[in-house]
């Protein structure tokens, strides 16, 4: 029997260790997929900050493209209000002088249309 009891002792001494041991690859699978986890986050966050900077390097591209096309037409249309403003200082006096010629100088005459009644 004590043989028996001796089996038994070295059977639960091998199960004991055998849950030792599962406990301790519990905890080590554990720590791998959280450090597994920190990794794949860091990837992430470094490839995120990758794209992010290519984006504001094309956007700023573009905006920077998009200011210096506003700028020229801002300048286009300063330069056309200028030509239209010194056509109007050119001509102004002449039209003036036209519109008042046809106002003020009246030239009485019978429309050729009038018939007269007697």
């Amino acid at each position: 029997m004590t043989s028996q009891s001796q089996g038994i002792q070295q059977l639960l001494q091998a199960e004991k260790r055998a849950k030792d041991k599962l406990e301790e690859a519990k905890k080590r699978k554990g720590k791998r997929l959280k450090q597994a986890k920190e990794e794949a986050m860091a990837e992430i966050d470094q490839y995120r900050m990758q794209k992010e900077k290519e984006f504001r390097l094309k956007q700023s591209k573009i905006m920077g493209s998009q200011s210096n096309l506003s700028g020229e037409i801002e300048e286009e249309t300063r330069g056309k209000m200028q030509e239209l403003n010194g056509r109007y200082n050119k001509h102004m006096e002449s039209v003036t002088q036209q519109l008042l010629s046809m106002v003020c100088d009246m030239n009485p005459e019978i429309h050729v249309n009038y018939r007269a009644t007697n």
